[in-house]
């Protein structure tokens, strides 16, 4: 079964930096292109940032230059690393792995204050 579990959210002033974390299990993390979406309150949820399983990074044009997104494969785990934080970013944050299939993770909040 197929386990993805964020962690590292939480409240930010603009300007500072947080790191989400998600653990995958079930098998999935080496055959998956993982990646982040967000969602914002009264808004659709959007793409962030991809890496597929040989490292290939892509972004939503909103987080270039301030977000990097990486993985771990030994320890099954990817990460993103946000920095100069907006009040736009607030959103909850979903970890997902692409198989064809799209596996989600519970989200985790992310509030950047102003």
């Amino acid at each position: 079964q197929v386990q993805l579990v964020e962690s590292g959210g939480g409240l930010v002033q603009a300007g500072g930096s947080l790191r989400l974390s998600c653990a995958a299990s079930g098998g999935i993390f080496s055959i998956a292109t993982m990646g982040w979406y967000r969602q914002a309150p009264g808004k659709q949820r959007e793409l962030v940032a991809t890496i597929t399983i040989g490292g290939n990074t892509n972004y939503a044009d909103s987080v270039k230059g301030r977000f990097t997104i990486s993985r771990d494969n030994a320890k099954n785990t990817v990460y993103l690393q946000m920095n100069s934080l907006k009040p736009e970013d607030t959103a909850v944050y979903y970890c997902v792995a692409n198989r064809g299939v799209f596996f989600w993770g519970q989200g985790t909040q992310v509030t950047v204050s102003s």
